[in-house]
């Protein structure tokens, strides 16, 4: 290819220095940037999760109307095994800049085509209890689904998708894509069986998730002998180990069978990935995806009928670089941007 420098200068140059000749860029470009050419800076303002518009909730009548997708702190660590702080996950996100507003690859803008806010936290009545926590968790979910908005919590730990769970999946079991290092199927721990090692198991027994309908991918680690209960019940597992010579695009094609057309609720555990790229956990396994993985994998999902999701245990006090809070604020931005693809829902043009 010959370089015509005087045609990129025609072209670029003078005059034409802020024109977007694509027709694609440029219409995502317009509805970002102001008449003067700017936006608003990325570190100004209140922080948010995926600087989404701040709505208040009053709980005691919340009103969701007009909403498409409600995103949603549960800052609650109660049911940890190991490490806690997943309880700082919300907050951490919230402080995380520049993630979306536009996804290249899917060429979707999620917060501007749907309507989205931040709608704070669940207000939990006691810091202590964890079986309250579950029961607020629960009845705050159900008044987001009553709404007809679809719920996007950041935990928190991995307890949390219990409730939610039994909120979203009352009238019928929903089917479940869950990416993780562990299957979060097994039984009692110290008289306690509500934990974060556990909700799927409870899920399927409470008969709100499909075991048959579920899939769990990138499990790897020593705790394999504790989650029979996946196999068992029908559950599709895919090992982290089984992930390189599968392929993304395979693993893909799996789950889009496994949940088939059915409603999906999609849980994204961090520490899928592997502490290289997110050390900032509770409870850490090396051997696991790639952030490029990751992204690959979700994005795939476009088609599916997601009914809600979560991102769960960040917990950033133990990674001082900020890249586990900055994956994780990724990973739900590609979570959000499967919603438009939802069937039956319109989705504008970028």
């Amino acid at each position: 290819m010959t370089l015509d420098l005087e045609a990129l200068r025609a072209r670029f140059g003078g005059d034409n220095e802020r024109v977007i000749h694509d027709e694609g860029f440029a219409r995502v470009a317009s509805r970002l940037f102001n008449a003067k050419g700017t936006r608003v800076a990325p570190f100004a303002g209140v922080p948010t999760l995926l600087d989404a518009p701040h709505r208040p909730v009053d709980w005691s009548a919340p009103d969701l109307s007009g909403l498409d997708v409600a995103l949603l702190g549960v800052p609650m660590d109660l049911g940890v095994t190991n490490r806690n702080g997943s309880r700082f996950g919300p907050r951490a996100l919230r402080t995380i800049e520049r993630v979306g507003p536009y996804d290249h690859v899917l060429k979707t803008m999620p917060a501007i085509d749907l309507s989205v806010a931040d709608i704070g936290d669940v207000p939990f009545r006691s810091r202590f209890d964890l079986a309250s926590s579950h029961e607020d968790i629960e009845a705050t979910i159900a008044a987001i689904a009553a709404a007809g908005v679809i719920p996007l919590s950041v935990g928190g730990d991995h307890s949390i998708s219990h409730p939610i769970l039994r909120a979203l999946g009352r009238e019928r079991p929903l089917a479940m894509i869950h990416i993780d290092a562990h299957c979060d199927t097994s039984g009692p721990y110290e008289g306690c069986k509500f934990h974060h090692g556990g909700p799927f198991r409870q899920a399927v027994l409470d008969g709100v998730l499909d075991p048959t309908r579920t899939i769990q991918i990138g499990i790897r680690g020593s705790s394999e002998y504790l989650w029979e209960f996946s196999a068992a019940s029908g559950m599709t597992v895919v090992h982290a180990e089984e992930i390189p010579d599968l392929g993304i695009a395979r693993i893909v094609e799996m789950a889009k069978a496994t949940v088939g057309d059915a409603p999906v609720y999609l849980s994204f555990d961090i520490d899928s990935l592997d502490p290289a790229f997110a050390p900032g956990t509770g409870t850490p396994e090396i051997g696991g995806l790639t952030t490029r993985e990751a992204q690959a994998l979700l994005r795939g999902l476009a088609g599916i009928r997601i009914v809600g999701g979560d991102l769960v245990e960040v917990a950033p006090q133990y990674d001082a670089t900020t890249n586990t809070a900055h994956a994780g604020a990724q990973m739900l931005f590609e979570i959000l941007s499967l919603v438009p693809f939802a069937p039956g829902r319109a989705r504008p043009q970028p």
